[in-house]
């Protein structure tokens, strides 16, 4: 916009805000009347379709899986895209605080005065994408599974032991591929290069504290646990111990 245009462009703003209504209580009304019309509309819904309620929460258990809001399904994808423990708290608290700082001070760095969006490319781009990436990241979030399976691709057969293994509550004291804690048990990734099946089973049966006993667990499902555990070799090759 060259000196012309921006003289032309104030003396229209003056010649409208003259001719304007005050902030009160033109748009405050307006502003209060959408707020009724939002409000009215969510008791409507909570009302008649009612709210999303989870079991009830148990202290004693292990193995809940706790879910964010619908509204931070963005994020909780983002953490798990995120896979080095380094880069969490870029993830969680870096990337969306640089995102939110960039949209508030946008009126600064974009200061033309053209309020049609194909005119505005900066703003109307950041805009586009914003949305567009957090829109994308909460259906990722909203259809994801739970943080707690395991994710490591195996062979058919070795199926079962793995769901069972996640069912188990593992990954809440080891790490399984990418998934699970870093402690107090050692990382499960490569245990098959440490320790035979014969090794593995008595580990489940008769395991050092913390670790709970598997001893009671039916004997077809220990055995899918061994038989999964068992071919976890990490990045390594070759045939699991005997």
């Amino acid at each position: 916009m060259n000196q012309r245009e921006k003289e032309q462009y104030l003396r229209d703003y003056s010649i409208l805000k003259s001719k304007g209504k005050p902030f009160f209580p033109y748009a405050v009304a307006k502003d209060s009347l959408m707020a009724v019309v939002v409000m009215a509309s969510i008791m409507f819904m909570s009302i008649m379709l009612g709210a999303e309620l989870g079991p009830k929460a148990d202290p004693t258990t292990t193995t809940y899986v706790p879910r964010p809001e619908w509204y931070y399904f963005f994020l909780f994808e983002l953490l798990r895209i995120i896979k080095p423990a380094v880069l969490t708290p870029v993830a969680a608290i870096g990337a969306p605080t640089i995102f939110i700082l960039l949209l508030i001070l946008l009126p600064f760095y974009d200061r033309s005065p053209e309020r049609r969006p194909e005119r505005r490319p900066i703003a109307t781009t950041a805009g586009i994408l914003t949305i567009f990436v957090m829109g994308y990241l909460t259906y990722l979030g909203a259809s994801a599974g739970s943080p707690n399976e395991i994710d490591i691709e195996v062979p058919a057969q070795y199926e079962k032991g793995k769901i069972v293994t996640a069912q188990a509550g593992c990954l809440a004291c080891h790490k399984i591929g990418h998934n699970g804690n870093d402690g107090p048990g050692p990382e499960l990734t490569d245990i098959a290069n440490k320790l035979p099946k014969a090794a593995l089973l008595r580990t489940l049966e008769n395991p050092t504290a913390p670790m709970p006993s598997f001893k009671d667990l039916p004997q077809e499902q220990k055995l899918a646990m061994v038989d999964f555990l068992s071919q976890l070799r990490g990045e390594e090759q070759g045939p699991p111990p005997e």
